[in-house]
């Protein structure tokens, strides 16, 4: 079972040692789950549902609060670069609490949360192996911002950077997880398959 049910009162078997206030929790299991929220309003909810928990006197059956997000690197009008937080699963918060009724309450109470993912009176939890890769890739974020995603196969683009800047050509492949596109430059009168940073190209 995932975690207590509002209803039944029974609890998981699952054990951490969480310290809040200044206070030991250890005796207290706790797993995470995904929590439905207004897309937009992630960090509104983070903050409210911290709030919520700190005057609430329910410190103990909560841990961890996350919005996942990773830096991004997007281009303005003008072709200069910036780094901006990204949210990499929208609509949503990640939150390492013991469900039980008065948590389970607190938590739902909160405003533009919608609601746990899964059964509402009995949700799941999130894998640690799962949580272990989102808090990943948050980190690996964090070292080595992506590029923003703007392109998609077939699209005409200009280079901008690097040896080929000026020539103009079509996206044929988009490695995502590596921020690189793979472009067909006309060279000599031959299509050429040329790998580029997503950063050293512009739609046409």
């Amino acid at each position: 079972m995932a975690g207590e049910n509002p209803e039944t009162g029974r609890g998981t078997d699952t054990e951490d040692t969480v310290e809040l206030g200044g206070e030991d929790y250890s005796e207290i299991p706790k797993k995470w789950y995904a929590v439905h929220t207004y897309s937009g309003f992630e960090d509104n909810v983070k903050l409210a549902l911290e709030e919520r928990i700190a005057s609430s006197g329910l410190k103990k059956y909560f841990g961890d609060i996350i919005v996942p997000k990773e830096d991004v690197i997007e281009k303005n009008a003008k072709g200069g670069k910036k780094k901006v937080k990204r949210k990499f699963f929208p609509g949503y918060i990640f939150v390492r609490m013991n469900v039980n009724t008065d948590s389970w309450h607190l938590l739902k109470g909160t405003p533009k949360v919608t609601g746990f993912v899964g059964d509402q009176l009995n949700p799941m939890a999130v894998d640690e192996s799962e949580m272990e890769k989102i808090v990943a890739q948050i980190t690996e974020g964090v070292k080595r911002p992506k590029a923003k995603i703007e392109f998609s196969k077939g699209d005409s683009v200009k280079i901008t950077e690097g040896p080929f800047s000026g020539f103009n050509g079509v996206i044929n492949d988009i490695k995502p997880d590596k921020s690189k596109l793979e472009v067909l430059v006309s060279i000599f009168g031959r299509a050429t398959p040329v790998e580029l940073d997503f950063t050293q190209v512009e739609r046409n």
